[in-house]
């Protein structure tokens, strides 16, 4: 009797060639692991049928390492070796985490990214989202039976490279191998997108207990292209929570709490948030550990009030966004509503106040931005059948570029180029017989090096002695889908080059990536004339040393007054070059020009009557 293989409709006609892949949503407050089964995403639950796992992580003085619910309910009895929100901590220095005085973590400021000292050693954030990540691998393999052949995972899509690369190495400590890094805006467009066959421009509105996001998304005929990023890097549900903390405080009037008692506080206040999405008031009584009792009441009313400047603070990313996309409000065909933070009932009417239009919450928006990733996966993977074709298309946040003469900007990528790319522009040399170029890689929005964001240096060696001007260097910059860069040099004559992988080191400020944009625009004016001036000092310097190699060597076919002059003109244009007036030193150098034509002219005739010296006029080939 034969044995008839059957398959659902649309899947694969060969199941044992699937291959398990996964999509997590690497989250601040919580995390989700999810895979597609039957052509459908679902979010894979726990033994006790739980989908989210709690991002809280304690190490015990016994050795072992509790991670979700166990760890989180251990807050309040062991808050130095309890770790939550280490979401916020990845990538990031000491000097750069917000509220640091209100956490009860004995920290250790490390050469890059910060450490936490608990009773099992000193832990760095990468250490501690790598525990999150190992249970959720555990969950999937338990669930689907078999070992992964790697993941998907989000990141917020104002991830600086620090960011990402630590996400990655925590994804490498516990045994994922990721098969792409997802913005979090994008993987939530997938998941809507998918279920409900949507066509037309979206925006994104991801608040999560860390991160916010906004993204601005063309969905046409399975292409998902981001048309333009936004956000801010530090702040989300947990700065909400803080808001509602320091209210408690002050209105208690209770003494400076211990470690225990503030997060036992900080717990109710987050508690009492959640409350108040369907209750219009939420009580906090907390008995402390000094013996003192908090028996308060807020309403949804004085939540909002005193958490309006950072609904606000959303609002703002919301702006430049449209504004990169150039689209309107009005022009805006749905507005997606992500993280758990956008269930504050005056969150959604902020947004639909703003978009004239209530958002879509139609899938939960703690499970979307999974969901999104679990298909995403499901498509790397090479489990999808040859009719379901949809192309990803993503962006880079922030411009790319090299440092050129005088410290300015060259932009070789701009933000919102769509990921992965490759885009190449051609240098030269500065001076004559130059043999190395140093090439110094800036990632920002502003004209000069010293206010844009440093990510790797490189030298290329070896390049033909030639005169000034003539070399042609090649740099070409690759961003993979990632959002991770690679950058080489080429000497287009000898073939000569020089590459780097750019590795970020970790522990940029919070307010970096947000203050980049948005100083960009703040200092547009600013920044033309500080380029305008950098121009004409480089150029004046060009002219200057040009001038001065032209009289060393021809100096006798002037006259002493004729290079007298020529020497004041050149003092003048020095002078000038210190001062601030870029139009000034345009000026001096055109004053120079006109000062050594004739001289110039001269120069050119001795050049000629040298080549012709001892040859007849017949002799030349016309």
């Amino acid at each position: 009797m034969a044995l008839l293989q059957i398959a659902e409709p649309g899947m694969s006609t060969e199941p044992h060639k699937h291959r398990l892949a996964v999509g997590i949503d690497l989250g601040t407050t919580n995390s989700l692991v999810a895979t597609v089964r039957n052509g459908i995403a679902v979010c894979l639950p726990d033994e006790t049928g739980r989908t989210m796992l709690p991002s809280v992580v304690r190490y015990g003085a016994d050795g072992r390492v509790e991670v979700g619910l166990a760890a989180m309910k251990a807050q309040a009895t062991d808050p130095r070796s309890t770790i939550v929100s280490v979401k916020r901590f990845m990538g990031r220095g000491l000097k750069d985490v917000a509220h640091i005085e209100t956490m009860p973590y004995d920290f250790e400021d490390n050469a890059g990214m910060v450490r936490l000292r608990t009773v099992q050693g000193v832990k760095s954030p990468v250490e501690v989202s790598a525990e999150v990540l190992r249970r959720l691998r555990e969950r999937a393999e338990a669930s689907l039976g078999g070992p992964l052949v790697g993941a998907v995972i989000t990141v917020p899509a104002y991830f600086d490279d620090a960011q990402r690369q630590a996400t990655k190495d925590a994804a490498r400590l516990a045994g994922l191998d990721v098969l792409r890094l997802l913005n979090e805006p994008t993987a939530a467009a997938v998941a809507y997108g998918l279920d409900n066959a949507a066509e037309g421009l979206y925006a994104v509105y991801d608040l999560g207990g860390g991160t916010f996001d906004l993204s601005i998304l063309k969905l046409s005929r399975g292409v998902f292209e981001v048309l333009s990023t936004n956000g801010d890097a530090a702040l989300g549900g947990d700065d909400f929570d803080h808001r509602l903390f320091c209210w408690i405080l002050d209105r208690a009037r209770i003494s400076p709490p211990s470690l225990e008692d503030a997060r036992r506080l900080q717990m109710k206040a987050r508690e009492a948030k959640e409350l108040l999405t369907t209750c219009e008031e939420a009580p906090i009584h907390v008995l402390l550990g000094s013996g003192e009792e908090v028996d308060l009441v807020v309403t949804r009313d004085e939540f909002a009030e005193m958490t309006k400047h950072l609904v606000q603070k959303t609002l703002t990313p919301v702006r430049k966004a449209l504004r990169d996309a150039g689209l309107a409000a009005d022009e805006i065909k749905g507005v997606v509503m992500v993280g758990g933070a956008t269930r504050m009932p005056h969150i959604q009417r902020a947004v639909a106040q703003y978009f004239g239009q209530e958002p879509l919450t139609n899938l939960d928006p703690d499970k979307v931005v999974a969901l999104g990733a679990a298909m995403q996966a499901n498509v790397l993977a090479g489990n999808r059948p040859d009719q379901d074709d949809w192309l990803l298309l993503d962006v880079i946040p922030l411009s790319l570029g090299l440092e050129t003469m005088g410290g300015l900007v060259e932009k070789v990528v701009p933000r919102n180029s769509t990921l992965p790319i490759a885009r190449a522009q051609e240098f030269t040399t500065f001076k004559d017989g130059q043999t190395a170029m140093a090439f110094h890689v800036v990632q920002g929005e502003r004209e000069l090096v010293s206010d844009c964001r440093s990510l790797a240096r490189f030298e290329l060696r070896g390049i033909p002695p030639m005169v000034a001007g003539a070399a042609r260097i090649r740099v070409t910059f690759q961003v993979d889908a990632d959002g991770l860069l690679s950058v080489s040099a080429r000497e287009m004559s000898s073939g000569v080059e020089a590459s780097v992988l750019v590795k970020p080191s970790y522990g940029l400020s919070d307010d970096e990536i947000a203050q980049m944009l948005r100083s960009g625009v703040d200092h547009a004016g600013d920044d033309m004339m500080a380029r305008a001036l950098r121009e004409q000092q480089v150029e004046a310097d060009r002219v200057i040393e040009a001038t001065e190699q032209a009289l060393d060597k021809d100096g006798q076919l002037l006259s002493d007054a004729e290079r007298a002059t020529i020497a004041e003109t050149i003092s003048r244009l020095r002078s000038l070059r210190a001062g601030s007036d870029h139009r000034a030193i345009k000026a001096g150098i055109d004053a120079l020009g006109r000062a050594t034509d004739d001289f110039a002219a001269r120069r050119m005739d001795n050049s000629i009557r040298s080549v012709l010296a001892g040859h007849k006029v017949d002799e030349l080939e016309i």
